[in-house]
């Protein structure tokens, strides 16, 4: 038989949690990275340089799309959220992820339910809808049979690893509202171009259109971003937040 945790009490939750757990970047990489191609060796000097001396560089660079000097950074950011937003997240195969396993621990049953704002009806054809907010009858009812179907999946799992079901069988019946954690790396290139494509902004050079629960993310993650590379993120809004 599998050794079963001891049950815990199911959580719903509607928020998503993001923490920078470690980082290598700030404003100065980029100066020192897009002077090499003119200054050489010298260009090490700008490692310690003053970046607010540098900003009109910065923006040249964003502006005309020169984009490999903002790689030369790295940010790594714990992720809490739920199975189907990681689905999307990794659609950007420029992070690097390691994310929990369900084969190798037992699954915590905490599960996503949508909170009061989210916007529940779609409205006109694919390629051109818009959310609406739903009545109250339909939240009651989407928080009603989210709760009710993570009850029973989560129960029938723990059925399964009682019996000494493999874990990685177990999970087969746990639905992708279940939360999972990862850390995900990237350079600041590779977070402009996932802001540009998960943060819907009305001053976008390029319209996005994403699914808030993966927004609610990229928003987290632009702000601790944009504590770490003030000029360059201020550079990434003045130029439509096209990802040079």
């Amino acid at each position: 038989m599998g050794t079963v945790e001891p049950e815990t009490e199911i959580t719903f939750r509607g928020d998503m949690d993001v923490e920078l757990v470690k980082s290598a970047a700030s404003d100065a990489d980029v100066l020192w990275a897009a002077r090499v191609s003119t200054k050489g060796e010298s260009s090490l000097a700008e490692i310690e340089a003053d970046p607010q001396r540098s900003k009109g560089l910065i923006n040249f660079l964003m502006r005309d799309r020169h984009g490999t000097p903002f790689e030369h950074s790295s940010m790594t950011f714990y992720v809490s959220a739920p199975i189907f937003v990681f689905r999307e997240f990794m659609r950007h195969r420029t992070f690097s992820y390691n994310e929990e396993s369900g084969r190798y621990r037992q699954l915590v049953p905490v599960f996503y339910v949508p909170g009061p704002d989210r916007k529940l009806v779609q409205e006109g054809k694919p390629g051109k809808y818009v959310f609406e907010d739903g009545t109250p009858e339909q939240h009651k009812l989407v928080t009603e049979a989210t709760q009710d179907s993570y009850r029973r999946s989560y129960q029938s799992y723990l059925e399964m690893l009682d019996a000494g079901v493999a874990r990685e069988v177990a999970r087969t019946v746990l639905p992708v509202g279940l939360y999972s954690s990862m850390y995900a790396t990237c350079n600041a290139r590779a977070l402009m171009n996932f802001l540009s494509l998960r943060v819907k902004r009305e001053d976008s050079t390029f319209p996005s259109f994403p699914q808030r629960e993966i927004e609610m993310v990229a928003e987290k993650m632009e702000t601790l971003w944009a504590e770490l590379m003030p000029l360059t993120h201020a550079a990434f809004e003045a130029n439509g937040r096209v990802c040079p």
